[in-house]
């Protein structure tokens, strides 16, 4: 059998923004976003299935998109990202990028690799210690995921866990985690979830959960489930007794940037 080379990969979208999550929030990132996804996301709002095509927006914020045939190779990736400059970093997205750590590996783009990942593939995560200069990795609880049960559970916690120090926080790169807080988001659940990851981390956010559909600009609809003010507040008290904890909601959606 012929050994596989990983020199393209399935990517949905390729296009410069800015960054609109997380600590560093307004920096100007080229983005590549990848097909796939490990997991079943209740608050999911990504199509991360692999089309045919990938859109690729060579100019930044103009709309037009010219269609890109899959898989990319890294040759094609390379000569896509050539326009975008003044970047902080190349943000690697999904779906989950992860599941392309081999194609990943291999990159040679001239600017620092930012991974937003889901943190629950550590055996993808060890080829890419060297690689990343950012980590955004999320910690999916497990009552956000579908069709999860009690012996999943545990798998997927200690495999993030993994994930968290594999990519740890250290002299040439920052790791900090995101968690997605809604209505259902436990104190108990958190916390040790939080414990578990914060030697590893930089710093916590808790991002406040944006339903699928809804216009951020009315934030308090009569019917959500959106955790309440107060609620997302004795959270992160609770959470400083432990790391740095902060509340940042996506800022992308409130002025229609992708």
């Amino acid at each position: 059998m012929a050994a596989l080379d990983f020199t393209s990969a399935p990517i949905r979208e390729v296009f410069c923004s800015v960054q609109g999550e997380g600590p560093y929030v307004g920096t100007r990132q080229a983005f590549v976003r990848f097909s796939g996804c490990n997991l079943n996301c209740n608050y999911c709002d990504t199509d991360f299935s692999n089309p045919g095509t990938c859109n690729y927006e060579q100019v930044e914020g103009s709309g037009s998109f010219e269609k890109i045939k899959n898989p990319v190779s890294i040759g094609q990736l390379e000569s896509m990202l050539q326009p975008f400059k003044k970047l902080h970093s190349i943000s690697l997205t999904g779906g989950e990028p992860l599941l392309h750590a081999d194609f990943i590996e291999k990159l040679n783009l001239g600017s620092p690799l930012y991974l937003e990942s889901n943190m629950t593939l550590p055996e993808q995560a060890r080829k890419l210690t060297e690689k990343v200069a950012y980590v955004s990795g999320d910690f999916k609880l497990p009552e956000s995921l579908r069709g999860i049960g009690s012996e999943a559970r545990e798998t997927h916690m200690e495999n993030t866990v993994e994930c968290f120090r594999l990519l740890r926080k250290n002299q040439s790169r920052d790791c900090f985690c995101k968690i997605v807080v809604d209505s259902n988001t436990e104190l108990e659940t958190v916390t040790p979830a939080v414990e578990a990851i914060a030697p590893y981390v930089s710093c916590v956010i808790l991002q406040p959960e944006t339903p699928i559909g809804r216009d951020v600009t009315n934030p308090r609809p009569s019917q959500s489930i959106q955790a309440s003010v107060q609620n997302i507040m004795e959270l992160q008290k609770s959470l400083l007794e432990i790391i740095d904890t902060r509340v940042i909601p996506q800022t992308h959606r409130m002025w229609g940037c992708l």
